[in-house]
């Protein structure tokens, strides 16, 4: 599908069929191009949590006060983000760049983040949303819908996924095939409204 096709026709489904299923190669397709996603110094803080126990997934839909999308989906993506990532063994992040290139950004990439604990929790949040928006858009050219979840209770979900300290929950993002149309766009506000050039 052409990308400007599958950001026009991705919309957020709620409702799926259960039957459909993503292959195991499709899957890990998808994977694979989400990882491609841009993140700060390189430092890739996402982690995906792929839920396919079922019982879990009856609790996870107990957190999301009932939401009937988290079970029906084929699959259940927790995306989380690693806070402390940028301290984590950095030369890893420039592993594959020239000796100069390391050097230079693992060194910067330490004193950027260091004692800005605001930062480091932001910088993780951008991750997953670009991370969460390259998943959708990938998933819907494999001809798969999609669900950004935020409705759900953090604490309640991190107790059931023994989410690792220094980790936080960005959101959750349910793949499948529609068994109903979404509903129309609700509205989008004109170009005017929200394109500036050089200052507001």
């Amino acid at each position: 599908m052409d990308l400007f096709t599958a950001v026009e026709t991705r919309r957020s489904v709620k409702h799926y069929d259960t039957t459909a299923q993503m292959s195991a190669s499709e899957f890990y397709h998808l994977i694979q191009a989400t990882m491609l996603s841009p993140t700060s110094y390189n430092i890739q803080h996402w982690r995906f949590l792929r839920v396919t126990d079922p019982t879990l997934r009856s609790e996870l839909k107990g957190a999301a006060w009932g939401q009937q999308q988290v079970e029906d989906a084929s699959e259940l993506i927790i995306l989380c983000a690693d806070i402390n990532a940028w301290r984590d063994r950095p030369e890893r992040y420039w592993a594959d760049a020239p000796k100069e290139a390391r050097e230079v950004l693992v060194p910067m990439l330490t004193n950027f983040y260091a004692g800005k604990p605001q930062l480091q929790r932001d910088e993780a949040m951008r991750s997953c949303g670009l991370a969460a928006q390259t998943m959708m858009l990938a998933a819907k050219a494999q001809g798969y819908d999609t669900g950004a979840m935020v409705g759900f209770d953090p604490q309640n979900v991190a107790e059931l996924i023994n989410l690792p300290d220094g980790y936080l929950i960005g959101m959750m993002i349910v793949i499948g095939k529609a068994s109903k149309t979404a509903n129309g766009r609700g509205g989008q506000l004109s170009m005017d409204e929200v394109l500036f050039e050089n200052r507001f």
